[in-house]
């Protein structure tokens, strides 16, 4: 899981089924962004 650092924090984590989610709100609502990938076992956080 990793944790953006902009206003309404961003909230992304990743599961051992090759999925990426994502919350743009704090963790209201949650989207899938990525699929098909191998098992996650880490996400890592980047703002530009």
């Amino acid at each position: 899981m990793a944790v953006d650092t902009l206003d309404s924090c961003g909230i992304y984590f990743g599961t051992t089924g090759g999925q990426v989610y994502a919350s743009a709100d704090s963790g209201n609502m949650w989207q899938s962004i990525v699929r098909d990938l191998p098992a996650v076992v880490s996400v890592k956080m980047q703002t530009l």
